[in-house]
């Protein structure tokens, strides 16, 4: 069931249970009266507005608040204001129509009211397993946080939002339901706000300065969150901006620069970005959410803290960090300048830098999804409306209702199945003061291989990894000697002339000379696949071991092939290069730094 239609056969919007308590300034959880009672047939049952003193379980095992007098039950203005009673009228429940527009506010009387009983019980796991599918989102991005959780469905959050059309660089859907789902989560040093006029660089129109690609698995049991150096060497490709008219302007790519110019410099936007990450990984982006210093601040008070722990005291002038040694609960100042000193730790650089913010990240989460937070009907609404304030997204998940959609899918992934990395990288050998990183081929070639096939950094039991386990049988049995092979190359990859080069280097590197160009392949194709006959399955295997192909590359065929039929090898944007295995390695090398995001660790 949807976040949209959860539970309520009347068709009432969970989000209009929200109402602004008058006495308290809040907007708290607005609960209906459930069953009978005697002593209140008489009067009709309109729905509540607690108070905000201490919450007590309701007889659904929901959370409200209790009277302040603990006597009788909180007086509520929004049904003593259609009484025509004096006091401030609080908006009442509204429906949606089947089309999902909102309708006029119910004034009709419903059912017997009754009392709640007031002996706390603790919540059905039930409820709390849908809860942490409505905060799900947390997961893309700890620090927009419940914005694309459940409750976050208020039209008034989407006024908060702010979107960019990045045109053909993300995904116009959602996600795509077969796919993997790659978000691009972007930091700036843009300095707005109150209080901010002491961080990042003066005049800066936001750069790149935080970057962490999070891939979800096409299966979402696992995800992957790829941090990128600012530092990093790149070549930041052409790309395309449109302003608020929707005329669009060719920004001129740059090479040899750090990664963080791709957005802000030369009127770069956040597709520019995107299409800098895709250059650089081989994984399509399908969209970006960017945030600047409020967001850390705002969010981070919103939780009630986040909890970190440091190794060694630490008293950093430059991020105004100064705090003991042990653990914390930090918010507002504190934790920004947590997430920004880069002298504090380690070999005091930007990637050491890096490690803290995933500690951080991976500290939001736990406590994002903790009890306190889900039961906690104020912290939620201040939480995403914080979320929101803070967040600007690509025009695809450019609402509430997208962005909760995008949540609940994303809240799929298990948090110990999340892993926190950093793109390989090693000093830049062309400078002698080393301020810049540039790629290391060997490592960061396999890790965006390993995302690339949706290979998890942990160990997860899943129906996909059944289906790859049968998959990789059809490379096991006997091949057929390289002068038997026969096949035909088709090019639907990113490679010009892949074909071609492909048939060379068979016929002059593996002396497969029955095999062909073709050219281009009708369409465009993001995986490389082998299609053969069941009687060229000993072929099959002999090709797929000289290229390198994964199991899932095989596509066996039902019906024997007849005289002198080829097989197909139609190359895919996953193809590299000929010689170049296309199938990745089957775990990460132990080198590759990682973090897992259910565990704590100590800053140092």
């Amino acid at each position: 069931m949807d976040a949209q239609s959860r539970g309520r056969a009347d068709g009432i919007d969970p989000a209009d249970q929200w109402v602004l308590n008058p006495d308290t300034g809040d907007y708290e959880l607005r609960l209906n009266n459930s069953g009978g009672d005697s002593g209140a047939s008489s009067r009709t049952s309109g729905p509540r507005v607690p108070h905000s003193r201490g919450p007590v379980q309701d007889s659904e095992g929901g959370r409200r608040s209790a009277p302040r007098d603990g006597g009788s039950e909180p007086r509520d203005p929004a049904r003593e204001g259609r009484r025509g009673a004096p006091g401030r009228e609080v908006p009442g429940q509204r429906r949606r129509s089947a089309n999902g527009t909102r309708g006029p506010e119910s004034s009709a009387a419903e059912g017997p009211g009754s009392r709640h009983t007031r002996k706390s019980r603790k919540a059905p796991k039930a409820r709390r397993k849908k809860a942490l599918v409505w905060t799900g989102g947390v997961t893309a991005f700890v620090l927009v946080g419940l914005s694309v959780g459940g409750y976050a469905l208020y039209q008034h959050f989407n006024g908060n939002l702010n979107t960019v059309d990045v045109g053909g660089s993300g995904n116009k859907n959602v996600f795509d339901t077969n796919a993997p789902i790659n978000i691009l989560v972007i930091g700036t040093d843009k300095r707005t706000g109150k209080g901010n006029e002491g961080y990042g660089d003066k005049g800066s129109v936001g750069h790149a300065d935080t970057n962490i690609l999070f891939h979800v698995s096409e299966d979402r049991t696992n995800a992957t969150a790829l941090s990128i150096p600012r530092d990093l060497i790149s070549n930041i490709p052409d790309c395309t901006v449109r302003d608020e008219n929707g005329t669009e302007k060719v920004i001129p790519g740059s090479q040899g620069v750090r990664f963080n110019e791709s957005l802000g410099q030369s009127g770069r936007g956040p597709g520019c970005t995107m299409d800098t990450v895709k250059a650089i990984t081989g994984l399509k982006v399908d969209h970006f959410m960017m945030v600047d210093f409020n967001a850390v601040k705002a969010l981070s008070t919103a939780v009630g803290g986040v909890k970190i722990c440091l190794a060694k005291a630490v008293n950093d002038p430059d991020s105004h960090l100064n705090l003991p040694i042990g653990e914390h609960r930090i918010q507002g100042e504190d934790a920004l300048a947590f997430v920004r000193t880069r002298h504090s730790f380690g070999n005091r650089g930007d990637l050491d830098r890096i490690q803290i913010q995933q500690q951080f990240i991976a500290s939001m989460i736990r406590q994002m999804q903790s009890d306190d937070t889900l039961t906690s009907p104020t912290k939620l609404y201040k939480l995403a409306d914080a979320a929101t304030k803070a967040l600007t997204v690509d025009s695809g998940i450019g609402s509430v209702k997208k962005l909760t959609s995008l949540a609940q899918e994303i809240g799929k992934v298990n948090t110990k199945n999340i892993t926190f990395t950093t793109v390989p990288v090693l000093d830049n050998p062309a400078e002698e003061v080393k301020a810049t990183v540039v790629l290391n081929p060997p490592k960061a070639d396999a890790l965006f291989a390993m995302m690339g096939e949706d290979t998890s950094l942990t160990e997860v039991k899943s129906k996909k990894k059944a289906a790859k386990s049968k998959q990789d049988k059809l490379l096991k049995g006997p091949k057929a000697a390289a002068a038997d092979v026969r096949v035909d190359v088709y090019n639907g990859g990113k490679v010009p002339g892949a074909a071609q080069a492909t048939v060379t280097w068979l016929q002059n590197n593996q002396g497969v000379l029955k095999s062909t160009n073709k050219a281009n392949a009708p369409s465009k194709a993001a995986k490389t696949t082998l299609e053969y006959a069941p009687n060229q399955a000993d072929q099959a295997r002999a090709l797929a071991a000289m290229m390198g192909l994964p199991g899932s590359a095989m596509k066996p065929g039902t019906e024997d092939a007849e005289g002198l039929q080829a097989m197909v090898l139609t190359l895919g944007d996953d193809f590299k290069g000929a010689g170049t295995p296309v199938t990745g390695p089957a775990k990460i090398p132990d080198d590759i730094q990682q973090a897992n995001a259910d565990k704590a660790v100590c800053a140092k």
